[in-house]
């Protein structure tokens, strides 16, 4: 069996992602390999089809107990033999699963590593007696002092290419910088590793960070529109997590709380809950979620500023693993970086202190960017990019400025006045002319106190960020920081440089292009898949994910055949749920007088454009024939409770099938311009189209535009 073919009989997809091939084919040689590939970049697959392929046994090393168990449950759904042992399971268990690894019936079996190398219950003789054909290693970045979440247990693994000289070790992570990576391979002793690097894009998530105002109102608005969702909100502190999802439970959301001091049985009942989807929301410490699977989690909320970009970007990428579009939210406030830098600094190491640090600064110049956010995370990990992203709230906003140098310049002589030994709180409450004790009397006799009242404090804190990030004010590094000038403030002082800020900050609507779907057909194969997931007492994304559920809802295969097509319906999945989910879809066909779309995603897959289904729903239907009515696109929206988004889908659909021509919702004279833009940007992505066009050409042209060429093709 090739790779590829064992990739479509056990996971049920037909390619590889990234830099899976590669990969796979280094351990099938006996090489070791080191790779860095996203969370949610399918790392847990190039050991798992090697696995399957490799006539032995697999070790994987992982850190958690519940990461064990999500693994170990999606294997065995997929045909695939695994087990774990671990500290929670009894002896009698444990003596059943020593006999099954005797007798060669189990492929993949997971430790942690003091299982393998402690003292107590140690393993390494025992498994050096089975036919160990791989060995994987884990959220490798583990082993690393200047990982990102350091354990010294992971520290015991140098010893594995003592006691396996000759078996091929993968080590695997999601995030490493260039110091990480290198200690990564000194500590475990790779013989010349194989190292692979795949893109950091996850091109699915949206980033947005908000100044932070009364977080728990924010918080509220952003989850208004989500309540189905799943979601994961990070704090710093124990005791905010479970206050903060008391006070979630009051205001009627699902949400439960985890953290590492919480009593072990309650983590795990809590933990399960989430991963069933009985809960729907884990607030939580980053205690939680490493290597956790849960394909279907929408969102990732950080209320407190996280203390490093790799932890950050790990934990945004626990969103949107099954590929479908997802939000990154930061609520940030400049008070969370100065508590956290007592909390980095470490007594007696002044080296890992600074580096710490630097990573803490480097975490805050994200939160304060005025450039694309996707440009800087992927340049934070050696990875080029584009300037423009069209899905951060960067990219998704149109800027108002004004002339700001009258602002700029009481920014400027507040910092001299106060003699550059102030930091930005005490700076705007002196702008401010607050009353409060805090502020020295001497200050208050000075000229330049309260020249700012008629600012907010928010509105001033945004001011001096954007006049910090201009360079004309800078903040010291110190433990409490401090504003003082640069090189290039007496040119501001003086009247001599004009200053641009910003008055205020449109976000456009994010228009996502999905493809048409099933929405009630949608919901019954989730009530099948809860069905099945509860009677073989795992998480239901273990049985199928959301965004195979979505496929099947949008090309509706009538067919075993047809089904086996479906992205994530590999040949054991097929045989033991195919007729279960089969059967809805041909009741839901029969009912609304449809028929397969399968022919469409043939197509999609030969990379041509897709033919539109034949059959026409009646609310498509319905908004072409108030169109020709003579309705406007709002009109329509308005009278059908519809988004004026969703009514331009649906003219352009119909420019798409031919019944409609282009030049009736584009002036002839704009359709050159949209094309040429088309061609040069791609059609993937309709924000960066809409940017490049500008104010005087609407999504719905450029969507309708795009049509047409998809027809024309």
């Amino acid at each position: 069996m090739t790779p590829l073919q064992a990739l479509q009989k056990y996971f049920g997809y037909s390619e590889f992602r990234h830099e899976q091939e590669a990969i796979i084919q280094q351990v099938l040689n006996g090489r070791d390999v080191m790779a860095l590939m996203p969370t949610g970049g399918g790392k847990s697959l190039c050991y798992q089809l090697p696995a399957v392929l490799l006539n032995g046994l697999t070790i994987v090393i992982s850190p958690l107990i519940a990461l064990m168990k999500d693994q170990v449950d999606s294997l065995n759904v997929a045909g695939i033999p695994a087990a774990f042992i671990n500290s929670a399971q009894s002896p009698d268990e444990q003596r059943v699963i020593v006999q099954k690894l005797r007798d060669n019936q189990i492929r993949l079996l997971y430790l942690a590593p003091e299982r393998l190398f402690g003292s107590e219950n140690k393993l390494v003789d025992f498994l050096k007696s089975l036919p160990v054909v791989q060995i994987a290693i884990d959220e490798a970045h583990c082993i690393s002092h200047w990982g990102h979440d350091f354990r010294p247990e992971y520290l015991m693994l140098a010893g594995l290419k003592v006691h396996f000289p000759k078996i091929p070790v993968i080590a695997l992570t999601a995030t490493a910088d260039k110091l990480t990576q290198k200690d990564i391979l000194e500590k475990l002793n790779l013989h010349q590793p194989a190292v692979y690097v795949a893109s950091f894009n996850r091109a699915n998530i949206t980033y947005r960070v908000m100044p932070k105002n009364k977080s728990f109102n924010q918080l509220l608005a952003f989850l208004q529109d989500r309540k189905d969702d799943s979601g994961i909100i990070y704090c710093l502190s124990r005791k905010s997590t479970e206050a903060l999802a008391a006070d979630l439970r009051d205001e009627g959301f699902s949400a439960s709380a985890y953290h590492a001091g919480l009593d072990t049985a309650l983590k795990a009942k809590n933990q399960e809950a989430f991963l069933r989807d009985e809960v729907k929301i884990m607030v939580a410490t980053i205690a939680f979620g490493m290597g956790i699977n849960k394909s279907n989690v929408r969102y990732v909320v950080h209320i407190d500023l996280p203390k490093n970009i790799e932890g950050y970007y790990q934990e945004t990428g626990r969103a949107g693993r099954d590929g479908l579009p997802s939000d990154a939210m930061l609520y940030y406030s400049p008070g969370d970086a100065v508590k956290l830098k007592s909390f980095v600094a470490l007594e007696n190491n002044e080296e890992q202190s600074r580096i710490m640090l630097e990573k803490l600064n480097d975490m805050v110049s994200y939160s304060e960017l005025h450039t694309c956010r996707r440009k800087f995370l992927l340049n934070y990990f050696d990875e080029p990019a584009g300037d423009h992203c069209g899905s951060c709230d960067i990219c998704l906003s149109e800027f108002k400025k004004f002339d700001g140098t009258l602002v700029a310049q009481k920014a400027l002589s507040a910092v001299t006045r106060l003699g550059q030994r102030f930091g930005s709180t005490y700076v705007v409450d002196f702008l401010r002319g607050s009353k409060s004790e805090k502020i020295r009397e001497e200050h208050k006799q000075l000229k330049t106190y309260g020249i700012g009242a008629d600012v907010s404090k928010v509105q001033w804190q945004r001011y001096l960020r954007e006049i910090i990030a201009f360079g004309y004010l800078q903040v010291t590094d110190d433990a409490y920081p401090v504003i003082k000038l640069t090189a290039k403030s007496e040119a501001v002082l003086k009247g001599l440089q004009k200053v641009e800020l910003t008055e205020a900050q449109i976000i456009e609507e994010q228009v996502t292009e999905t493809p048409y779907f099933e929405a009630d057909l949608l919901n019954k194969l989730k009530d099948v898949r809860r069905g099945i997931a509860e009677l073989e007492n795992v998480p239901p994304y273990v049985v199928l994910s959301d965004a195979t559920l979505l496929e099947i809802a949008t090309y509706l295969p009538q067919s075993m055949d047809e089904l086996r097509l479906i992205s994530g319906f590999g040949d054991i999945k097929l045989a033991r749920y195919g007729r279960e989910f089969l059967k809805p879809v041909k009741v839901y066909c029969d009912e609304m007088q449809l028929s397969s779309r399968i022919s469409q995603k043939s197509a999609k897959r030969e990379r041509k454009a897709k033919p539109r289904s034949e059959k026409v729903n009646d609310t498509k239907k319905e908004s072409l024939n108030l169109y020709r009515a003579g309705k406007t696109i709002p009109e329509i929206a308005k009278d059908r409770g519809l988004s004026p988004t969703t009514v331009e889908g649906h003219l352009a659909f119909f420019v798409q099938t031919g019944e409609m021509n282009v030049s009736e919702i584009v002036v002839e004279s704009k359709i050159p311009a949209i094309k040429d833009a088309i061609e040069s940007y791609g059609q993937e992505r309709l924000a960066p189209l809409k940017e490049v066009l500008g104010d005087d050409y609407s999504y719905g042209e450029i969507k309708a535009v795009i049509s047409w060429l998809n027809r024309e093709q």
